[in-house]
């Protein structure tokens, strides 16, 4: 029956990074749409979400079962517990690229955010994939360097997303009340996906480490 559970918890692993796998191509081709109006590639991101929904329940399902079966003690326990937390982090994950791809989506055939914005949003478009690769990194490998390279990561973006705030509440912003929201929302999006990011990397380095210190409750 051990052999078992830990085959289970295995399973639970590896659909975790099956879901972040999904979640860092889901941003990539999510920014690429908003910075190019591409709304081809916005409408693959806005269907292929309920696929990471779907396995997301899935993995829940399992967890719950596990609990009901085998009733973990100790680090296993935390083990399941942490997995259905993580599993709803990166559902979150994929509904903020879906959000940016809907911006792209509406505001097609035109850019979202004005010019002055763009290289802002270019770069946050970048450290939100790259935090969404080194989360699926993390989730295969427990490597915890990688959770403080995703801080690290999320406190650009937490800088980017105030400089947008003071750009369009600035006497010099020219841009149109739509303009205003699009970039204010766009920049929420951003900076919530990582966020989230963090929030699963402080769980993985609990577990890797029995560290309470920096982890959310």
């Amino acid at each position: 029956m051990r052999e078992v559970f830990q085959l289970e918890l295995q399973e639970v692993q590896e659909r975790l990074v099956e879901i972040s796998t999904l979640v860092a191509a889901s941003i990539e081709n999510a920014t690429k749409a908003f910075h190019e109006s591409n709304v081809g590639l916005a409408e693959q991101v806005i269907a292929e979400d309920d696929k990471i929904d779907k396995l997301a329940i899935s993995l829940d399902e399992l967890a719950i079962d596990i609990l009901a079966r085998q009733q973990p003690v100790a680090r296993d326990l935390r083990i399941v517990v942490s997995a259905l937390r993580i599993s709803a982090s990166l559902e979150r994950m994929g509904d903020m690229s879906e959000h940016i791809a809907q911006l792209a989506r509406y505001r097609f055939p035109e850019k979202v955010v004005p010019k002055s914005l763009r290289p802002t949003f270019t770069e946050l478009g970048e450290l939100d994939v790259a935090i969404a690769r080194k989360l699926t990194q993390l989730l295969t490998t427990e490597d915890v360097s990688l959770a403080e390279e995703i801080r690290n990561d999320d406190d650009r973006i937490d800088e980017l997303h105030l400089s947008v705030f003071d750009k369009v509440l600035g006497e010099t912003w020219k841009g149109a009340p739509a303009d205003t929201v699009d970039a204010t929302l766009a920049s929420r999006y951003h900076e919530r996906f990582a966020d989230h990011a963090v929030s699963i990397a402080k769980k993985v380095q609990y577990l890797a480490t029995g560290d309470w210190v920096g982890v959310e409750a």
